[in-house]
């Protein structure tokens, strides 16, 4: 009998795919860059002068597009320009609550009246779209029969051009927001947060004498992760096609053990695929730099070079559909999961966070004498202070119930949230609690003993890659997100509790300059205080180490080790006041999440549970029964040839046991999976984290035995050893 897993083994050995699709000798990558992106250059080329004037001010000092005339100018250049690329239609793209992109597309052509049609798109078109809201998550803001809800255009996030086997479409990436005035998305809160913290931040500057710079941009580079399989690996396995990750699953005898996948060869295919992916990325003006073998088999990783927050929200959302819809045309299918195999590394998406003035000046940038840079010193005490003050705020930020299966691995940072600083930028703070910082310590050169080898320049510390939120050098490394997140929401909190930081250390510098007391001075007397009450959150060992779970206990630092326990955070009074004030969550807006996160978790955890008993029923336990039944064949032909058959006896014995224990947890999962919720979201997220879960491990244990147990020819899943190593 032939199994799905053995005929996708069968065709994954007889299948031949094209990996000659992209030749970067034609079409030379500096060509390709931005080719499909109405960028600064096209506008400039297509606008007139005052129009393009008028956008530039909006896109890079954050002023407001006031005059209509402004946007249908921008609408008819951006249509002509988008026709010419053969765009038939366009569509507001946004980024509700589910975590991915939404679209509906509207057509260019228009009716005369006469039997013919024209193209239009208009400054209305553009700058409003009315989907239709009713069915994307709002957390009780809105009833489903109250179905309006409105996309903004964001001028900040140029449009770009899709382009599909039959045409393309021109997409403007947009706010989505309720018919009453509420962010139903991702985007809006993240742009609130990015002028927050731009205000304060401006006010530090002032203080410096900077009068030049208008605003303040929060930059990131979204490390991407991912797994690639054979496809027909994932049509084979329903827990895959369903939930992204594998619900059963021994652990084959090789994994990672060797180390010798991480930043091991690129195989071929893999490496026909990722040259497609950035070349799709290169067109849409997506600054991917970096491409390797992660550490666990078929696992890898892009990443970009840093940009405006908002904008890098938006390039990292393309780069996961780039992945997921170029993988197909190889034969691939891209694992977005945070935890697709059990027993090997799973998948994060490292958020590298800076601050960067409009005239390009990096914030978190030391310089060559940090201990002499107090402007650096501010906001990097700034930082310090507010994840020391709000660490509960980042931990929910990445929370789901996906990430909770990699949080506190070895993989991955622990669920408590801590810094690190490195050697140096450690010394300096020591220095600063004492007073004033005196020395920086050297980084000097490597000698390698090898006289052709030139001598290699060493930082003046080491890295920490156990560390959840680690200083590298010029910018902060939050690395618990999660790899299918959106980075939207951990950088609205983190520009947001910054945004208070740096309020809290104007307001003291300004009191004391009303009073006439010299800024360094000012300084020396507000840091030392701050960094004392904070570095409590400061750790430089092994953040995997039991040790480190014992010490974090001690200091008082919060250890949320799930999703259900970090939810509530969001309804806090202090989390309210702090989002309030600042503007960027209403009240009524974080109960929404609230409600939110906590219905998605019980619903995700509720149809992978179903998904195991699916499994179990109709493909394991056949299989099991199956080889059950050969196996008590052969004892019983055994024993009538008179033969001992002690050794086959206690296989079938064991065999049946864990079968009957397999089908009696296989009850207790559905049972518990299907039972009546609450209609309260946390409530019934805490029932399903409680009853349903220990069960869904329970029968992964079992089902992971009978796997090692059933003859191989009649397994129905493809193994671990087959999906991570078969390429």
């Amino acid at each position: 009998m032939s199994t799905a897993r053995q005929k996708a083994i069968q065709a994954i050995a007889t299948t031949e795919y094209d990996l000659n699709q992209i030749d970067f000798r034609t079409d030379h990558l500096k060509d390709l860059f931005g080719v499909l992106v109405f960028s600064e250059e096209v506008q400039k080329a297509r606008l007139p002068k005052p129009v393009f004037k008028a956008l530039q001010k909006t896109i890079k000092q954050g002023a407001q597009l006031t005059d209509p005339a402004v946007a249908d100018a921008v609408a008819s250049a951006m249509k002509d320009w988008a026709i010419e690329h053969g765009a038939t239609h366009f569509t507001h793209l946004f980024q509700p609550m589910t975590g991915l992109t939404a679209e509906k597309h509207d057509s260019f052509l228009s009716p005369t009246g006469t039997g013919t049609a024209v193209a239009e798109f208009s400054g209305k078109e553009l700058i409003k779209g009315e989907p239709d809201a009713s069915s994307f998550p709002s957390g009780g803001i809105r009833a489903t029969f109250e179905a309006r809800g409105y996309t903004g255009w964001d001028p900040t996030s140029p449009a770009y051009i899709r382009e599909s086997p039959n045409g393309a479409t021109l997409v403007i990436p947009t706010v989505f927001v309720s018919w009453t005035g509420e962010a139903l998305d991702k985007k809006t809160p993240l742009l609130r947060s990015m002028e927050a913290l731009s205000h304060q931040a401006l006010r530090i500057l002032r203080l410096f004498g900077n009068q030049d710079a208008v605003k303040v941009f929060t930059t990131v580079g979204p490390e991407q992760e991912y797994f690639l399989i054979d496809k027909n690996f994932m049509y084979a396995r329903p827990d895959l096609l369903n939930c992204g990750r594998t619900l059963f699953g021994a652990k084959p005898p090789k994994g990672q053990e060797l180390e010798d996948q991480y930043f091991g060869t690129i195989p071929e295919r893999v490496l026909a695929c990722m040259a497609e992916c950035e070349a799709e990325m290169f067109k849409l003006g997506i600054p991917v730099k970096t491409r390797h073998n992660e550490v666990a088999p078929s696992q890898y990783e892009i990443a970009p070079i840093y940009e405006d927050s908002n904008l890098a929200t938006d390039h990292n959302q393309l780069c996961m559909d780039i992945m997921r819809r170029t993988a197909d045309k190889y034969g691939l299918v891209c694992l977005l999961h945070e935890k697709p195999f059990a027993g090997i590394n799973g998948s994060g998406k490292h958020n590298n966070w800076s601050m960067a003035t409009d005239t390009g000046e990096n914030l978190l940038n030391p310089g060559e004498t940090p201990h002499e840079n107090m402007q650096f010193l501010v906001f990097c005490v700034a930082v310090i202070r507010a994840v020391a003050k709000y660490p509960e705020l980042l931990r929910v930020s990445v929370a789901s119930a996906g990430n909770d299966h990699r949080l506190g691995a070895n993989e991955a940072p622990p669920a408590i949230i801590s810094i690190f600083l490195g050697e140096q930028l450690q010394d300096i703070m020591n220095q600063l609690e004492k007073g004033k910082p005196e020395k920086t310590l050297p980084g000097g050169t490597m000698e390698l003993g090898v006289t052709v080898l030139p001598k290699l320049p060493r930082d003046a510390g080491d890295r920490n890659r156990t560390s959840p939120f680690a200083f590298t050098g010029n910018k902060f490394e939050f690395r618990a997100v999660g790899s299918s997140f959106s980075i939207a929401g951990p950088n609205t909190v983190l520009n947001t509790i910054v945004a208070e930081s740096l309020d809290f250390i104007a307001s003291q510098l300004e009191a004391d300059a009303s009073k006439g007391k010299p800024l360094n001075k000012a300084i020396q007397d507000l840091l030392p205080a701050i960094y004392k009450e904070s570095k409590k959150i400061l750790f430089h060992g092994d953040n995997y180490s039991d040790d480190w779970h014992k010490e974090a206990e001690r200091r008082g630092l919060p250890n949320m080790k799930n999703t259900v326990d970090a939810i509530p955070v969001i309804i806090r009074k202090d989390t309210v006041e702090l989002f309030s004030k600042y503007r960027v969550y209403t009240e009524r807006e974080l109960h929404s999440r609230y409600n939110i996160f906590a219905e998605k978790y019980a619903r995700e955890v509720t149809i992978e549970a179903n998904m195991m008993v699916h499994i179990a029923k109709t493909m394991i336990l056949p299989a099991a029964v199956r080889y059950q039944g050969q196996v008590a064949s052969a004892v019983n032909a055994t024993k009538s040839a008179g033969v001992d058959a002690g050794a086959q006896l206690e296989h079938l014995r064991e065999l049946t046991t864990t079968i009957s224990k397999f089908q009696a947890v296989t009850t207790e999962l559905d049972h518990a999976a299907n039972h009546k919720h609450s209609g309260e979201p946390y409530t019934d997220a805490k029932t399903v984290r409680d009853t349903v879960l220990p069960k869904m491990v329970e029968l992964r244990t079992l089902g992971d035995k009978l796997e090692t147990m059933v003859a191989d020819d009649l397994w129905p899943l493809p193994t671990y050893r087959e999906m991570l190593f078969m390429k």
